[in-house]
């Protein structure tokens, strides 16, 4: 008979809390999507009011600026997590600072970054390029693995086994729930980042797997039965489901052209680089204290009660979302300090996980940090995600970024004799000239992604 005993442990977890989810997703958002949630809470929560702002400071409107904008889709019939708005923050007339959309960073270019970002083999990428290659842009796989495997002519041949891995290393990409190849199977990625410790999450499983259908026709009778849970325990985990997003592609693909309003502002001071929040890219929020003061010592008013708490969460998981930003920004700058010197030649080599590594976060949420976030700089406006690109070794021991490559390869057909273009070949010689060791076909898929045409192309043009 086995013997009992009782033991005390002691250890540390991290719960997902209802407002560590808040901060968590607010963080995802841009500042448009942001600043249009915000609006719809002060509507909607009379403990909340919105701070006076000063203007925003008005800068170059020729700068370099991309965008991205999240579209959110109803899900089982209720209201939409964010929306577009065309003006930036509509209270009270305040001027913003906005920047037009100049090309759109499509799904499959926001996949393939990462790609490159991740340590994937040669074979894996390849493989996962086929699988980017088949998800539409709603962010689901639309391929089977019979299609995917005839598209790869690989030698060994590759295995199902092997594509069924890199798929699994692909949704873990950003946005999560890409690459799923069902409703379900998208809501279920969504639902299993969150920590196993939180409330509901295997019951929101459940319900993924086998029950969207009666999610989506309210039947919640019929559901509690079937699962044979609570009503509480039922409302906590259909929670988490409708906080999913059953098309994750759409957080990515451009839908239109829209505004860039920097997260944060990058200045020289006293020969320093310092980074600062943007003072006026969200609107700051604070409580109704004419209203918290009718609350204190009564047991009534149950929802001005709740009401507050939200608005407690809400303003703090906003300074989440600060503290974060200046963070990554701060590690960003302090890396790339050369670049913002000197321009892209001298961008340094930067992959996700030397800011993971460095702040202590995971890679996958610095990836999602970065991602629709941008930085005002003496040289530009530039989404966070532009100053990371991957190695390139050199003969001088110093790896090259990706970067630097590309505004090198730039320069040299900017200066060439346009009677006598340099080939790919001729541009793999002169890098490596320079120390610099990249492969011909590098150099074309470099120049091919700069929309610079092929030497004889080049040469066509000069002659007609």
């Amino acid at each position: 008979m086995a013997k009992l005993s009782l033991q005390l442990k002691l250890g540390q977890t991290l719960t997902m809390t209802p407002q560590l989810q808040q901060a968590i997703r607010l963080l995802q958002l841009p500042v448009l999507d942001l600043n249009a949630e915000i609006q719809e809470a002060l509507e909607e929560n009379v403990m909340l009011e919105m701070e006076d702002l000063p203007d925003v400071p008005r800068t170059d409107a020729d700068s370099t600026a991309e965008v991205e904008t999240i579209k959110a889709d109803e899900l089982w019939q209720s209201r939409s997590s964010s929306r577009i708005q065309d003006s930036g923050w509509n209270g009270e007339g305040r001027p913003i600072g906005e920047f037009a959309d100049v090309s759109g960073e499509t799904l499959h270019e926001h996949l393939y970054w990462q790609l490159e970002m991740e340590h994937f083999t040669r074979r894996e990428a390849l493989i996962g390029e086929a699988l980017v290659d088949s998800i539409n842009d709603d962010g689901y796989l639309t391929a089977d693995f019979d299609e995917i495997l005839a598209s790869l002519d690989e030698r060994p041949a590759v295995t199902a086994d092997e594509v069924e891995n890199v798929l699994m290393k692909v949704q873990r990409l950003d946005p999560v729930g890409i690459g799923a190849r069902s409703l379900s199977e998208c809501i279920i990625l969504q639902i299993e980042q969150l920590d196993s410790a939180t409330p509901g999450q295997q019951l929101a499983l459940d319900i993924a797997a086998g029950h969207l259908d009666l999610v989506a026709s309210r039947d919640y009778g019929e559901l509690r039965r079937s699962l044979r849970v609570s009503e509480e325990n039922l409302h906590e985990a259909l929670a988490l489901v409708r906080g999913c997003n059953p098309k994750p592609g759409l957080a990515v693909s451009p839908v239109a052209t829209q505004f860039v309003i920097p997260d944060v502002f990058v200045r020289r001071v006293d020969n320093r680089w310092q980074v600062e929040i943007s003072p006026t890219g969200v609107p700051r929020l604070s409580i109704n204290q004419q209203y918290a003061k009718l609350l204190r010592g009564s047991g009534e008013h149950a929802v001005l009660k709740t009401q507050l708490q939200e608005a407690r969460w809400l303003i703090r998981s906003l300074e989440i979302r600060n503290e974060t930003l200046l963070k990554v920004a701060t590690s960003i700058v302090t890396r790339q300090t050369s670049f913002l010197e000197h321009g892209d030649e001298a961008m340094k080599p930067m992959v996700l996980r030397d800011i993971a590594e460095e702040i202590g976060m995971h890679e996958s949420t610095i990836s999602r940090v970065t991602t629709n976030k941008y930085m005002h700089t003496p040289r530009g406006v530039f989404e966070f995600k532009y100053f990371f690109s991957s190695h390139l070794s050199s003969a001088g021991g110093e790896d090259q970024s990706s970067t630097s490559v590309r505004a090198k390869i730039r320069k040299l057909i900017g200066a060439e004799n346009p009677a006598k273009p340099l080939s790919d070949s001729k541009i793999t010689n002169l890098l490596k000239d320079e120390g610099i060791s990249v492969a011909r076909r590098t150099v074309a898929k470099y120049r091919e992604a700069m929309n610079i045409p092929s030497s004889s192309d080049r040469r066509n043009r000069e002659t007609r």
